[in-house]
């Protein structure tokens, strides 16, 4: 647990408490676990900077002070809004589990407020932009390059997470029927449309590419692996996407970013938006509509440039 294993042993004992409840009496999957305990490592390792031995001994005054060190850049690097707002909801979370249980006398967190998030709009990338990426994925023909192109084919052709895309084993693509099976959030179940290229791309991997990958491993069902043979990660899907963008020389590409392109373009060609709900499993057509207003910010830049009157100086 990197940091936590050095805390005082009264602060270690309270944390494997807090994250026993999250995982049993709060049934909190065990990638949302992990997540809170990345974030309360920042924090406790910004209490172990100011001298706290105990969660008894921490004042408003040092969450404040956590707050401000990751509002102001000081922990290494500018972090997003959210970013900033999850942790800090970590923190007060925490802070309320521990009064609740009576580990601490008061609630230095009760007033504690994560920042306003902002209504920032999905990043996308043009169509050609994602031509240009997903060819540069395709830079051999060994079973590396035929994962990673298959794996940048499945997202932007289904608008998948990434961990529905790792999650994926070979009985989920439906080659008749062109279809592919994902579990999304809640593990709820979408069956999706699966187009030429990816069912190509997809073909040319589980021919010349997993045999040969799979024979490394023990044997998994999972669709895409890694070197050794084992199920690929979120982390290195992430790492396969940074590297064919650094290929294809865009950069600020994620996994969303395909997830956003594929949703942005389905719109711009036309798709009813409560079809794209249904595609990226959208619990509600609130959600979908953000990228509405990505079609409209796009309609408003071509209407300045092409519209004679559009403006005047």
């Amino acid at each position: 647990m990197g940091v936590l294993n050095e805390l005082p042993s009264s602060m270690r004992h309270a944390l494997t408490q807090y994250f026993a409840h999250l995982s049993i009496e709060r049934s909190l999957s065990a990638n949302t676990v992990s997540a809170y305990r990345r974030d309360l490592q920042h924090y406790c390792r910004h209490l172990k900077m100011r001298g706290i031995t105990s969660f008894n001994d921490v004042s408003e005054e040092d969450i404040a002070s956590f707050v401000d060190y990751l509002t102001d850049g000081s922990a290494g690097r500018v972090m997003a809004t959210s970013s900033i707002s999850r942790m800090v909801t970590a923190v007060r979370r925490l802070h309320d589990f521990l009064y609740d249980e009576a580990m601490t006398p008061v609630n230095v967190a009760r007033d504690v407020r994560p920042p306003k998030l902002g209504s920032r709009l999905p990043k996308a990338i043009t169509i050609e932009q994602m031509q240009h990426l997903l060819e540069s994925a395709r830079f051999g023909d060994g079973p590396i390059p035929l994962r990673d192109s298959a794996l940048l084919e499945v997202l932007y052709g289904t608008g998948a997470r990434v961990s529905e895309a790792v999650g994926l084993t070979a009985d989920d693509i439906d080659r008749e029927q062109a279809s592919i099976r994902l579990f999304g959030k809640g593990n709820k179940e979408r069956v999706l449309p699966l187009g030429s290229y990816a069912i190509e791309a997809l073909d040319a991997y589980m021919v010349r590419g997993r045999p040969q990958l799979a024979a490394k491993g023990k044997g998994t069902p999972f669709l895409f692996l890694n070197k050794r043979g084992n199920p690929l990660s979120r982390q290195s899907a992430w790492g396969v996407i940074q590297d064919v963008a650094a290929r294809a020389g865009l950069t600020d590409i994620s996994p969303h970013t395909f997830r956003h392109s594929f949703a942005t373009h389905l719109l711009q060609g036309g798709a009813d938006v409560r079809v794209v709900q249904e595609m990226l499993g959208h619990s509600s057509v609130t959600t979908t509509q953000i990228y509405t207003m990505v079609s409209r910010e796009t309609m408003k830049e071509v209407y300045a440039v092409a519209h004679p009157r559009a403006w005047h100086e």
